[in-house]
């Protein structure tokens, strides 16, 4: 059960404060009810008036609230109490209780659409009747008058219920003294049913039954696909610690070996990793040779040789020796960790941008009710009867209804979204696109991006690769197996032997052979200036296999594009400074920078961010994980590692790098559509309002008129997605 704040004898929540390192207090809850980018920043804004409150973090894709205290103690139930005085109940953060919300609310938006549908569908059975009779066509009094009780009896109940999420965020923004967009929604659809069953009691020719529960199912739609946005959002973190392994094997005094959850691991432990397997925790090694596969961390496509007394960091792979550890650090302060919060921290810096609809609903709100009463007491006090005065008051609320403007951009979004499918680009927000419009600057990584993240042989000589393939089959190493590949199948080593961090050796016709780093092979002082393999026997000459990483075919030509419409280009990468410069070079990028850890990306997508820059970047590693939920725009590939993609707006498939510039063009071309709709609502608004005030415009005539403005931006959108 749910712990609520009560204001006297309420629960005692101190057990879920945290002690931070520089031993104030933080607490985490979960908030529900925030939708938009004014929910987050009213919650902030009274939540850091609390006393003793040092600073508030909304995360509107997790509902997470992080409050950090100014002491070693606060009162957490103060905080709690706050944020249900502003209507939004609150309860201690955690993952499996967020995740049943999540899911709650899911099922509760799904159901409201089904009876929204239902309720469209059968009260159309209804009302087409009565449309019939005002054309002329046989219908009496009592006939029309028992249709629109059967149509209020289907859809009034519908629409009741498949209100209830508009009429309740409603509510809680009222008793806040704030309005949102669902209290015009909420306003309308009520008075449209108020206005309908008077009509249908005083035996009138009208009702608007139909009208309103239509109105629902569609917006219903709406809010359902924001819903699944957000729960793809937020896996982003998840998938990164995922990264992680469940379990970590740890030594006891006499070496005994204990699979123990990896919650329970702390700093001083000693670990043991086993090949193939991955770091649990940041670790010192004590004992033991290997090569780690830091790829997915730094984005450096060589193996690293580790050796004992080098720190290492979880979430690497172990490639070939078995290693004994001395854990660094607990699973939730490893540098694993620190990438996945500083995911969080993008995601929630993203949920701050603030669509020009919710901007619109400050001014749109209190000027469309006013007008609505002045229109009612006018009307009275101009000797109109009340029920005349109350319906022209409905039909400024209902021929005013921000369906158009609530369509202006979603419309536009959906149908880009959808040619961009077409072209082999999923687009995971809709708002993605507006911010991709104004990208000024793009970030590329290297392997896997302009590269294809594949090592090939640089100039193979078919008969050295013949004499190597029988070790390289018997390793795991990645440049092995590039060399085996290039071989094809064949034969393997026999009595094959792997030296941790230098190669591997083995008989290969009755004759020692070995291949691996130079000076295990035998070459002495040698300066490796390409990732590469060494291949000998023994006593004979020694044998160098390049290696390279090939750029993307269509990579120089994207990055003309992209400077063609007049946006600058640089590379950010984790690989050694040497390969990011080759293949800078070869895309024609003049700026690079290589040798970065994640942290180091996200600190400059920041450092670009302020100077004004608004940053499109476009990587796959899990090293460039926060640099994406940082950036101003995101595009992952889809071979990109999943926490990327996740942490991207957009995904592109395929080799080549076009669908960049294709995203972009789109993009601006969704912008522009965007704008078109916003003046279309704009002047439909200047033009209905006062025709209805007038009594030019009765309910009905009102409801086809916000249905026809709802149908002129999508059509209007539907241009985006046409063929080019």
């Amino acid at each position: 059960m749910a712990l609520t704040y009560e204001a006297a004898g309420g629960p005692d929540f101190s057990a879920f404060l945290k002690r931070r390192e520089d031993g104030r207090a933080t607490l985490d809850l979960l908030v529900r009810g925030a939708r938009c980018a004014g929910c987050m920043s009213k919650i902030e804004r009274e939540v850091q008036a609390v006393p003793g409150v040092a600073s508030a973090r909304m995360n509107l894709t997790s509902g997470k609230l992080a409050v950090a205290f100014k002491g070693a103690s606060g009162d957490p139930a103060a905080v709690i109490g706050a944020l249900e005085k502003l209507g939004y109940p609150a309860t201690p953060y955690d993952p499996a209780q967020a995740q049943a919300a999540h899911d709650r609310e899911g099922r509760r938006l799904i159901l409201a659409m089904a009876v929204a549908a239902f309720g469209a569908m059968n009260t159309m059975m209804f009302s087409v009747p009565i449309w019939a009779g005002l054309f002329g066509q046989e219908l009496g009094p009592a006939t029309r008058t028992v249709m629109m009780w059967f149509s209020g009896a289907v859809g009034a109940p519908c629409a009741i219920y498949a209100g209830m999420p508009f009429f309740q965020s409603a509510w809680r923004s009222l008793k806040a003294g704030r309005a949102n967009m669902d209290v015009p929604i909420s306003i309308g659809v009520i008075l449209t049913l108020v206005i309908s069953f008077s009509e249908t009691v005083l035996q009138g020719r009208d009702a608007y039954f139909d009208a309103a529960v239509s109105l629902l199912f569609l917006l219903l739609i709406g809010r359902w696909l924001d819903h699944q946005l957000r729960a793809k959002a937020r896996s982003a973190a998840g998938d990164l610690l995922a990264l992680q392994a469940p379990a970590a094997i740890r030594l006891d005094e006499a070496g005994g070996e204990h699979r123990v959850p990896l919650s329970d691991i702390l700093p001083g432990d000693r670990l043991l990793v086993r090949p193939g397997e991955r770091l649990p925790v940041d670790a010192v090694i004590e004992d033991g040779l290997s090569e780690l596969d830091n790829s997915l961390l730094t984005g450096e496509t060589a193996p690293a040789a580790v050796r004992p007394g080098q720190l290492c960091r979880a979430g690497a792979l172990n490639l070939s020796g078995v290693l004994r550890l001395r854990a660094e650090a607990r699973s939730e302060d490893s540098a694993l960790s620190a990438i996945a919060r500083l995911v969080e921290a993008g995601a929630q810096a993203k949920s701050k941008y603030v669509q020009w609809a919710d901007k619109a609903a400050a001014i749109y709100v209190p000027v469309v009710h006013t007008v609505a009463a002045l229109t009612f007491a006018g009307g009275w006090a101009l000797g109109l009867g009340p029920r005349e005065a109350l319906i022209r008051a409905v039909a400024v609320l209902i021929v005013t209804c921000p369906c158009a403007l609530g369509l202006a951009v979603p419309a536009v979004q959906i149908t880009a979204s959808a040619r961009l499918f077409r072209k082999g680009v999923l687009v995971k927000s809709g708002a993605a696109l507006e911010r991709l419009a104004g990208v000024d600057h793009v970030v590329f990584d290297k392997t896997g991006v302009l590269t294809e993240g594949r090592p090939k042989l640089v100039d193979p000589a078919p008969a050295a690769v013949a004499l190597a393939a029988p070790l390289a089959r018997a390793s795991r190493h990645p440049l092995a197996r590039a060399l085996a590949a290039e071989a094809g199948e064949g034969a393997m080593a026999s009595d094959v032997r792997e030296h941790a961090g230098l190669g591997v050796e083995g008989l290969i016709g009755g004759r020692r052979a070995r291949l691996g780093r130079a000076s295990f092979v035998g070459v002495e002082s040698h300066a490796a200036g390409e990732t590469e393999l060494w291949f000998g026997f023994e006593g004979e000459t020694k044998i160098r296999f390049r290696f390279s990483d090939a750029l993307r075919a269509d990579a120089a030509e994207t990055i003309a594009a992209l400077k063609a419409r007049g946006l600058s280009v640089e590379v950010l990468s984790g690989d050694v400074p040497a390969a990011v410069a080759r293949a800078a070079g070869a895309a024609g990028i003049a700026h690079w920078r290589g040798g970065l850890s994640p942290q180091d990306k996200a600190e400059a997508i920041d450092a670009l961010a302020a100077q004004g820059r608004k940053v499109l970047m476009v990587g796959d590693g899990l090293n460039d994980a926060a640099a994406l939920a940082k950036a101003h725009a995101a595009m992952a590939p889809g071979s990109a590692l999943e926490a990327s993609q996740n942490a991207a707006d957009l995904v592109f498939s395929g080799e080549g790098l076009s669908a960049v510039v294709e995203a972009v063009d789109l993009a601006r071309t969704a912008r522009k559509r965007a704008m078109e709709n916003f003046g279309f609502a704009a002047l439909y608004n200047v033009v209905a309002a006062p025709a209805a005030m007038l009594g030019f415009v009765n309910p009905f005539v009102a409801a086809l008129a916000m249905s026809g403005s709802s149908l002129a931006v999508t059509l209007n959108a539907l241009r985006t997605g046409a063929r080019r």
